[in-house]
C-alpha cells in the first residue's frame, strides 16, 4: 500500500547558503473508484483510509445512506500488466437490492455539477439525490466563541501536516467542541469523504448535530458533501463560492467562512449561531 509520505533529496538554500538534504513531501496517488466493477471515478489523493474514500465519495453521490448497503470493499489485483495489486483500484459492491445507479448519468450529470459548472441544475441535482436530509431544528446551537476555538483544535491534530505542510484537513466536531475525528489529504475533498467514509462504517450517518471544519476554502463541492452526510454545520477558514451559499440557503446548511481568531462571516443558517445578548443601554 502506498505511504502517505516520500522522502526527497532537495537543495534547500536558506539567507545565501545552500545545502543538499532530505525532504518530507506528502504521497500523492491516483485512485480509481469501482461500482459493483464498473469503473466510477479517479481521484487524486493521499493514500491512507481508501475504503473509507470510496465510500464516502458514494455517500457524496446519493448512492449509499447506511453501511448495511456495502457488501464488500476490497482492492482490486490486477491493476497492472503483470498482475500486480497497486493499491490504487478499489472496487466497491452493493448490497443485494441496493439501486445500481446509470453510472454514465452520473458522471455526466450530477458530479460535474458537483464542480459547480451547472448553477441551478448543480442545486437541484443535490436537492434530488439526498437521502440524509438536514433536520430543519435550528440545532445545534454554537457559540461565536466556541467556533472560534476549532482551527486551532484541527491544526494540533495535523500529524503529517507539520511534517510536509502539504496537506488539507478536515474534522469533524461535536455540539460542544469535541473533536471526533480528522482526516488529511491533498484534496479537502477527500478528506471529507474519508470522514464522511468512516462515519458510514460506523452507523454514524446521518451526522446529526455535528460541526465540519475544513482547512481552506469552502466549495461547493464541499457544502454537497456536508449536505449529502446530513451535517447541519460547515466551517471554513477561508472564503466560500457563491454556489456554496446557495446550496447552504436552499437545504438548511449553517455555513461560516473566514473562521479566523475570534471573527468569522456566517453566510447561510444563521439560526443556529448562538448570539449573546446585546448590552443594555
Amino acid at each position: 500500500m502506498g505511504r502517505v509520505t516520500e522522502r526527497r533529496r532537495v537543495l534547500r538554500i536558506r539567507d545565501g547558503a545552500a545545502e543538499h538534504r532530505a525532504d518530507t513531501l506528502v504521497a500523492e496517488e491516483p485512485l480509481e473508484i469501482r461500482l459493483n466493477g464498473r469503473p466510477l471515478a479517479i481521484t487524486m489523493r493521499t493514500p491512507g483510509d481508501d475504503f473509507a474514500l470510496a465510500t464516502g465519495f458514494l455517500v457524496s453521490e446519493g448512492v449509499l445512506a447506511a453501511a448495511a448497503e456495502v457488501a464488500s470493499v476490497v482492492y482490486c489485483g490486477g491493476a497492472t500488466a503483470d498482475g500486480a495489486n497497486t493499491y490504487n483500484v478499489v472496487d466497491v459492491t452493493l448490497a443485494p437490492g441496493v439501486p445500481v445507479p446509470d453510472i454514465a448519468l452520473e458522471r455526466n450529470v450530477y458530479t460535474s455539477s458537483s464542480c459547480g459548472l451547472c448553477g441551478k441544475a448543480s442545486l437541484d441535482a443535490v436537492r434530488t439525490a439526498t437521502r440524509l436530509p438536514i433536520a430543519d431544528t435550528g440545532r445545534p446551537r454554537v457559540t461565536p466563541e466556541l467556533l472560534a476555538a476549532l482551527p486551532e483544535r484541527l491544526r494540533a491534530a495535523q500529524a503529517v501536516f507539520e511534517r510536509t505542510g502539504g496537506l488539507h484537513a478536515a474534522a469533524l466536531f461535536s455540539a460542544d467542541g469535541e473533536l471526533l475525528d480528522v482526516r488529511e489529504d491533498v484534496g479537502r475533498h477527500n478528506a471529507v469523504d474519508k470522514l464522511v467514509g468512516r462515519a458510514l462504517r460506523e452507523g454514524a450517518l446521518p451526522l446529526t448535530g455535528r460541526i465540519l471544519l475544513v482547512s481552506g476554502r469552502a466549495s461547493f463541492e464541499l457544502a454537497q458533501k456536508a449536505v449529502m452526510a446530513g451535517i447541519p454545520v460547515l466551517a471554513a477558514v477561508s472564503a466560500p463560492s457563491s454556489l456554496a451559499v446557495d446550496l447552504a440557503a436552499e437545504s438548511g446548511l449553517t455555513l461560516i467562512g473566514f473562521l479566523r481568531g475570534g471573527s468569522m462571516n456566517v453566510y447561510a443558517g444563521e439560526q443556529r449561531i448562538a448570539l449573546a445578548p446585546a448590552p443594555a443601554r
